[in-house]
């Protein structure tokens, strides 16, 4: 997978199902499951925005804390958006984010070729 649909700080994945000739997703990198469907990409990211602002809406009623992609915290203080690209990046490589950031350590340090991950 390449592209992800983006909202409010949200992940969504895009995939398609021949079976049932639609696209479908769910929102990554977060405990609660959440998945949407549409038949076309503009309605897939519309269903997507539904998602997250009901889910948002949903937790604000509830009084609890929604769940947020990539809270930052790894044993490294990388920052939000520096945790978010990090796994994007290792999802689009088919990686664990620590093999990602073990390759990125081990080739800033030479201590493998260049032509790693």
């Amino acid at each position: 997978m390449s592209d992800f649909l983006k909202y409010k700080g949200y992940l969504g994945s895009v995939e398609y199902s021949a079976d049932d000739n639609c696209l479908f997703g769910k929102v990554m990198f977060i405990k609660s499951l959440l998945m949407y469907e549409g038949e076309t990409l503009q309605e897939l990211e519309e269903m997507f925005h539904e998602t997250i602002d009901e889910y948002l809406a949903d937790c604000e009623a509830e009084g609890i804390k929604p769940n947020v992609p990539c809270s930052g915290v790894l044993n490294l203080r990388l920052g939000h958006s520096r945790h978010l690209a990090v796994a994007e990046q290792a999802n689009k490589l088919g990686v664990s984010i620590n093999e990602l950031i073990c390759s990125a350590i081990d080739t800033r340090l030479n201590l493998c070729p260049p032509n790693g991950l």
